[in-house]
Order: structure tokens, then C-alpha cells, then sequence
């Protein structure tokens, strides 16, 4: 379960990891919830997905890894922009389940969200490292003259 973002991983791009970066947490496997991962568990399983090597991966899952990918949706009928998170779930490198979250940025709530709350965590996670890179990306857009 990520808790808070991962600022000393080592990781070559961070930005490609399945939630936009790194970040730290607790472990949600049946008999270790409420662990703490190492650094390294963290480098090498937590943060990637398809966790293999993990000891307290259970040998019985829906998923393996979550991909997310987001955009943000302007229609003419709606004044203000949402944003559109779109999940997939992987089991044994194959599609398990998918579907469509969605976030109001003007109201900051979720209008649609995930019943399982890791996931939904993971969401949360995932937009706002998607936030920060598009604030990012327009602080470097050159001011037109």
C-alpha cells in the first residue's frame, strides 16, 4: 500500500515506474499487513509489480501489477476539465481486469472510484505523479510573445 512518495530510489527512470515513481508504504499480503518493506524489497519488488522473489508474495492472487495511464478530458457540455484514469490489472503478464476512473480536479474528488481501496491508493498515487509532471512540463513550455 503506498504511503508517501519515494524521493532515494535508485531506480534509472522513475517515471516509468507503474505508479509515475517511487514510494514507500506497507505491505497488504494475508498475515504481513501493516509491514514495513526494506528499501531494498521496495527497489526490487514493491514498486515494480511481479514480485516473484518477494517472500510475502501469496501464492493465490488476482493481479500481479496495475498499469495506469491518464488524461485529461475537456467536453463542451462540462466548463471544467476531469481527469480520466484508466487501470489495467495483470495476472501471470495477461490483462486479469480493467476499467475507467475519474477525477474532478475543481471539486478535488474522485467522481468514480476503485471498491478496492489498494487500488484506489494506487490511483491516488498514480494522479499525482501525473499532476506533478504535467505542472512540470508546462513550467518548462516557453512563454509565447
Amino acid at each position: 500500500m503506498p504511503i508517501e512518495k519515494l524521493e532515494n530510489g535508485t531506480w534509472t527512470h522513475p517515471s516509468r515506474l507503474p505508479l509515475g515513481c517511487g514510494w514507500s508504504g506497507h505491505c497488504t499480503a494475508p498475515g504481513h499487513d501493516g509491514e514495513t518493506p526494506s528499501q531494498e524489497e521496495l527497489q526490487q519488488f514493491c514498486n515494480l509489480g511481479y514480485a516473484a522473489g518477494c517472500p510475502r508474495l501469496p501464492a493465490e492472487r488476482t493481479w500481479d501489477s496495475v498499469r495506469f495511464g491518464a488524461r485529461t478530458m475537456v467536453s463542451a457540455s462540462a466548463a471544467d476539465p476531469h481527469i480520466r484514469l484508466r487501470y489495467v490489472c495483470e495476472r501471470a503478464h495477461r490483462p486479469a481486469d480493467h476499467g475507467l476512473l475519474e477525477f474532478d480536479p475543481a471539486s478535488t474528488s474522485w467522481s468514480t472510484q476503485h471498491p478496492d481501496p489498494r487500488l484506489q491508493r494506487m490511483a491516488e498515487c498514480f494522479l499525482m505523479a501525473y499532476l506533478e509532471t504535467r505542472k512540470n512540463r508546462e513550467e518548462m513550455r516557453p512563454v509565447a510573445r
